[in-house]
């Protein structure tokens, strides 16, 4: 699998220049896979996950061990078979007060991640039917936090709270990977990157890496309509 692959090669790349790796984790159903696809060989035994610290793009503000938690969904497919310990997991508080745990969790990007603003590995994604990515969704204030690299960011559709990776943080990653599955995906991704008109309007189309790499990676069914 694809994601899997690019998940390896970029962790190769920053332990070979003798960094750890931080790479910030995709909620959602499509990722799942390529975490179990890491678990096994010939992934499981190639990279050395003791230098791998684990993070996160968003996270629904329940407690870590609710089924909607994005956390908990990483744990078991992907930590829980590979033996990592807690001290390499940096989870966001979606138990505690939105704004606090935002805050919080971008003091802990800013201790524990290099650069001005911190700069990530890599930042995994998704895409939703409405171009959302991450938990930056269309017309909400996050979209547009200049400042802040983390975001309590309400979202009116569900309605709830969700803590999320802002543009700034996801645009000064070294690399980001968009992971989208299924024909769902496909009107979103087509609008998106055959630039069609209104696709600014859409959350994911401001994903741009300032110093990085952008990748798409689209099964056949999300591939349909370009």
């Amino acid at each position: 699998m694809a994601g899997a692959d690019e998940f390896a090669r970029a962790a190769g790349q920053a332990i070979h220049e003798g960094r750890s790796f931080h790479v910030a984790l995709a909620g959602g159903s499509t990722p799942v896979e390529i975490y179990r696809r890491l678990t096994k060989p010939p992934h499981r035994g190639a990279i050395p996950w003791e230098r791998i610290r684990f993070y996160w793009g968003d996270e629904r503000c329940v407690p870590p061990d609710d089924e909607r938690s994005n956390f908990r969904m990483a744990r078991e497919a992907l930590f829980e078979p590979l033996g990592i310990p807690p001290r390499q997991v940096f989870r966001m508080k979606g138990e505690e007060d939105p704004v606090r745990a935002a805050r919080s969790y971008e003091d802990t990007l800013r201790r524990r991640v290099a650069g001005r603003p911190p700069r990530l590995d890599l930042v995994l994604l998704g895409l939703g039917t409405d171009g959302h990515t991450a938990s930056l969704f269309p017309d909400t204030a996050a979209l547009v936090q200049e400042r802040r690299l983390v975001a309590a960011n309400f979202v009116p559709k569900f309605p709830e709270w969700r803590i999320t990776l802002t543009l700034r943080a996801i645009n000064s990653a070294r690399r980001v990977i968009f992971l989208v599955a299924g024909a769902v995906k496909a009107a979103a991704a087509a609008k998106i990157l055959d630039k069609q008109p209104g696709y600014r309007a859409l959350p994911a189309s401001r994903v741009a890496p300032r110093r990085g790499t952008l990748l798409w990676l689209l099964d056949e069914a999300a591939a349909s309509r370009l």
